[in-house]
């Protein structure tokens, strides 16, 4: 088949670009196509993007805009129906805030979309950039919101299959969309190492991995770390740096954005990895960590609890606050060690690459069965 590949944008790295890296690793010819791409703002991860067949839209060509893409998300329509797939028998996009899944297709193209999440700021969930603090981006919310929403629902409808990356996310689809959809989880790559070596190099420090936005709340982290001065390494960037720099004590350590290979040390050596994120429709970061048998303490909340078992593979924490986490934290170090490791280990694995790759390909030959099925005849 002629398959295209379609991502919101290329300017910074998370979750959603490993499972993009995923997408193309089994449709290694197809191009991408985004809104916009940024080399630089995709750090120490291009390399591996670089030589991507990678198609940017009008709105990627001009030079200012693409680098404040929030402010002008209300060409999102405009982006993605400019863009012609009428030459691929398959268009696989992977969608989230900046809503690639409203792309137009032929009836005969199979469109399935992968839904990271829907559009928080159209559904009031906390975005990073905090618009409802800001009377200012409140009024423009006002004044482009209710088109956006109206476009954002009809390109929903538009793709012939919608996989959700969790439960969480599955339920949110059916709410604002009204459209079922089918879960499969995440890949997450599995390392080679083992229950023994985890055990034998972990280190007493503690860690997180993430955007350093308002939605993760390192704050909450960062405070209950200073409290119990305690050894904490945060791995990331974002517009939050700065301020969360100001807030810390002597014991945290800010890493930045770093290779794949030392954030793999970095995780190998830790004692738990810190999750305070809000509303996570899944949770990539601490699922990367149980593969290396760490074990997370995490804010019950969103997809998380898909992923992380309380008491088993780290802590749930009912309450997001620094109290909580210190709490948890404190319970945490009473308990044995190694039957955590142990469990956070072997429940990562439940989220392979194998298995997301596997589970992809069964429903796409699925659907493009049932599609060629009720095909017209020839």
């Amino acid at each position: 088949m002629n398959v295209a590949l379609v991502h919101d944008y290329l300017v910074e790295y998370g979750g959603a670009e490993r499972v993009l890296e995923t997408l193309h690793d089994m449709y290694p010819t197809a191009p991408v196509y985004v809104a916009a791409c940024n080399a630089k703002g995709m750090g120490v991860h291009w390399s591996r993007l670089q030589h991507w067949d990678i198609r940017v839209s009008w709105f990627g060509h001009i030079p200012i805009m693409n680098r404040f893409i929030s402010p002008f998300r209300f060409l999102a329509p405009h982006i993605w129906e400019s863009f012609d797939f009428s030459g691929y028998d398959l268009v696989i996009s992977s969608s989230g805030w900046f809503m690639c899944k409203g792309i137009l297709t032929r009836p005969e193209t199979l469109h399935v979309s992968y839904i990271h999440h829907q559009n928080k700021f159209l559904t009031y969930y906390e975005t990073p950039n905090d618009w409802k603090k800001n009377s200012l981006k409140r009024v423009y919310a006002h004044v482009v919101g209710p088109s956006l929403r109206t476009w954002d629902y009809i390109g929903s409808q538009r793709p012939d299959v919608l996989i959700a990356n969790s439960h969480e996310t599955q339920k949110r689809i059916e709410k604002y969309y009204r459209r079922d959809s089918l879960v499969i989880y995440p890949p997450v790559d599995e390392p080679a190492v083992s229950l023994e070596e985890k055990l034998a190099s972990t280190k007493g420090y503690y860690i997180t991995v993430s955007r350093l936005t308002p939605p993760k709340h390192i704050e909450i982290l960062i405070q209950a770390a200073n409290k119990l001065a305690l050894p904490f390494y945060i791995v990331g960037r974002g517009a939050d740096e700065e301020r969360l720099k100001a807030l810390s004590g002597p014991t945290i350590t800010f890493m930045g954005q770093v290779s794949d290979t030392e954030r793999n040390k970095l995780l190998l050596g830790a004692k738990a990895f810190l999750f305070a994120s809000k509303d996570d429709e899944f949770g990539m970061a601490p699922v990367e960590a149980m593969m290396y048998g760490v074990p997370v303490i995490a804010y019950n909340s969103g997809g998380v609890p898909e992923s992380v078992i309380d008491g088993k593979t780290g802590l749930l924490v009912s309450e997001l606050s620094s109290e909580a986490f210190v709490s948890a934290i404190t319970q945490f170090e009473k308990n044995p060690y190694a039957p955590y490791v142990k469990e956070a280990y072997h429940r990562a694995r439940s989220f392979s690459v194998s298995k997301f790759k596997s589970h992809f390909v069964q429903l796409v030959n699925h659907a493009v069965a049932e599609k060629h099925h009720h095909s017209p005849a020839q």
